[in-house]
């Protein structure tokens, strides 16, 4: 109010902001409006919501509509400080390589090739074509391969002279993990499923999103205990990632295939609540996955496919809002780039 009277710019405080979820309007002293925040809001947004209706789940709707009564600050916390990656990985002249397959209608794989880039990794850009055209060179010359695009006739190839080999590790993210799902590479043939079977009717695959319509969100998620060697040293932690699929419901045919997995410990990300429980109450779980079941992982820990972004918030600044309290150098690296950081350590 100083600086705008020095100015000579008349000015007049209108309101405060109080602790209290209340919301009270006085004009001349006579109070014309006071309510709860929640009850005024949801007159605010009726509307919206009633339209929302229309293209979602009436009962998702109503949900996310009561839910907002009782949100808070999510209780985020990490197991680890992210840093920046080792300079032995960086500047060292031959790097492992990594290919980001792609084929039209995927999205991305650029995102996904600056994460392995910032984690010392050579990514390639390698299409369908490059495969079908000459698969033994591809494969031969590129070590490891990331799992980008909904192609089924890579399958046959990249079996035969991938999967199987000791070496490899592969990561499929959103379509990629529907397509790892199928094949039969996640949770694998030890666990349930035949490898490649193309149909098995127990293998677990992920379908439409319970609420009907494409979801993009930034949501939390907290990492278990698992053999995925992406995850380690960040198991117990509790954190933000983006998502955004029309089919990411987890979805287990064979009940004894689910148990399975659970107790070989290889749903390895769950989707949570504010309170940092696992869940499977819209909209914290986006999908109506069963137990938050977000990832599924190899028992070997080398194929983990994933239905959330990592590859878009791997920097603080993709973070829309994080805790105060974290550790973190806002314009560094988020607590994901140590998931392809941890890639890059097993492969030394």
């Amino acid at each position: 109010m100083e600086k705008l009277s020095s100015e000579s710019i008349s000015a007049e405080i209108l309101g405060q902001v109080s602790a209290t979820p209340s919301i009270e309007l006085k004009v001349d002293g006579v109070t014309h409006l006071n309510g709860s925040t929640s009850s005024l809001r949801d007159l605010w947004e009726e509307t919206s919501f009633q339209l929302e209706k229309f293209q979602r789940l009436a009962s998702c709707v109503d949900l996310e509509k009561e839910g907002l009564k009782d949100r808070h600050e999510p209780s985020w916390e990490l197991s680890f400080t992210p840093s920046f990656t080792d300079e032995k990985y960086m500047s060292i002249a031959c790097k492992p390589k990594v290919a980001v397959i792609r084929e039209e209608g995927s999205n991305g794989d650029r995102e996904m090739a600056a994460a392995f880039y910032a984690a010392g990794f050579e990514p390639w850009d390698v299409t369908m074509s490059d495969l079908l055209k000459d698969p033994y060179h591809c494969m031969n010359s590129v070590e490891l391969c990331l799992l980008e695009a909904l192609a089924t006739l890579m399958c046959s190839i990249l079996q035969r002279e991938f999967y199987k080999r000791p070496d490899t590790f592969s990561l499929g993210v959103c379509n990629g993990c529907q397509l790892m799902a199928l094949l039969g590479w996640v949770p694998g043939p030890q666990v349930g499923g035949v490898l490649g079977g193309g149909g098995d009717p127990s293998q677990p695959r992920f379908i439409h999103n319970e609420s009907g319509r494409f979801e993009c969100r930034f949501t939390s998620v907290t990492i278990k205990d698992s053999p995925a060697i992406m995850f380690r040293g960040m198991e117990g932690s509790t954190l933000g990632v983006w998502a955004a699929h029309g089919e990411g419901r987890a979805y287990f045919p064979d009940d004894g295939v689910l148990d399975r997995v659970l107790h070989s410990k290889l749903a390895p990300v769950r989707y949570c609540d504010d309170d940092g429980n696992e869940t499977e109450l819209y909209p914290f779980n986006l999908n109506g996955s069963p137990l938050g079941v977000a990832a599924i992982c190899s028992p070997d820990g080398r194929h983990l496919a994933m239905m959330p972004h990592p590859e878009r918030c791997f920097l603080m600044w993709q973070f829309p809002w994080y805790p105060q309290q974290w550790d973190v150098d806002k314009k560094g690296p988020s607590p994901w780039l140590r998931m392809f950081q941890n890639a890059r350590e097993w492969c030394s």
